[in-house]
């Protein structure tokens, strides 16, 4: 019981199943989850075992503690950054989606307290974020002498425009979770402690729908990204024969037919 305990606390992440879910908690409370070497493997292990398991449908990525993360441990990442601290192969995944295997499975963030530069851009490469009314946030690298590198240069600009981005990544400053809900960071502020039930009851929907339909949708959207919008418009239609011909396509019109809710098995 004691080694397993222990054995618990040296866990950076945590990785449980319930149903279809996966519940990633960041753990490493007793320095506010800031990210070292260890965490940021042990996370891109944690999210490329949820992407190549067929039985899960959603991840949910939770923060142990009073606060999500401090953001990096730059003092322990010092001496790694040109080691390839951040670099990703082709079969891993990138917890912040700069390189390494593109995710092709939805991810709920559930976010508390301190959420501080790498915290924000996990966010941010997420598709559902529900943030807590107490909530402080902070891009702050200018401060630390460095810059974004976790892909908030492109996403926070293109989430809430540049005029709007702009004093805060040039800045460093803080802001709040009415201010992060208003520059589009954030899906849903909710009281405190309401965050995870929150994401859990969003994460639980989106098992309910259709797991090819879900995975289409987001490879879809993640191609304008990668390749622009003409292209991105101009594949769309190349999802479709997968889908049409599922299990699942004939499921949900005979749903609709009999007026029941569907039983989807991503097949």
């Amino acid at each position: 019981m004691t080694t397993e305990h222990n054995h618990h606390t040296d866990t950076r992440i945590t990785y449980e199943v319930q149903d279809y879910i996966c519940l990633i908690g960041l753990n490493r409370v007793d320095k506010r989850n800031a990210f070292d070497s260890h965490m940021i493997n042990q996370l891109s292990d944690a999210l490329t075992h949820y992407d190549n398991d067929d039985n899960l449908r959603c991840a949910l990525i939770f923060a142990h503690g009073e606060h999500f993360t401090a953001g990096l441990d730059l003092m322990e990442l010092q001496d790694k950054w040109d080691k390839g601290a951040f670099e990703f192969n082709d079969d891993e995944i990138d917890p912040w989606g700069i390189s390494g295997k593109l995710r092709t499975k939805p991810i709920v963030v559930a976010v508390q307290g301190t959420c501080f530069t790498a915290g924000i851009e996990l966010m941010l490469n997420s598709d559902v974020v529900i943030a807590s009314e107490n909530c402080n946030f902070a891009q702050m690298e200018v401060q630390r002498g460095i810059m974004p590198f976790g892909g908030a240069t492109v996403r926070f600009v293109a989430a809430a425009g540049w005029q709007k981005a702009m004093p805060y990544l040039l800045t460093g400053k803080p802001f709040d979770a009415q201010t992060a809900d208003r520059l589009n960071l954030v899906s849903e502020v909710v009281p405190n402690g309401k965050e995870y039930e929150r994401a859990l009851t969003i994460a639980k929907e989106i098992c309910k729908a259709a797991p090819l339909g879900v995975q289409g949708l987001l490879s879809s959207a993640q191609d304008v990204s990668r390749s622009g919008t003409a292209a991105a418009l101009a594949n769309i239609h190349s999802y479709l024969p997968h889908l049409f011909h599922s299990e699942d396509a004939r499921e949900g019109a005979m749903a609709m037919v009999e007026r029941r809710e569907a039983d989807f098995k991503g097949r």
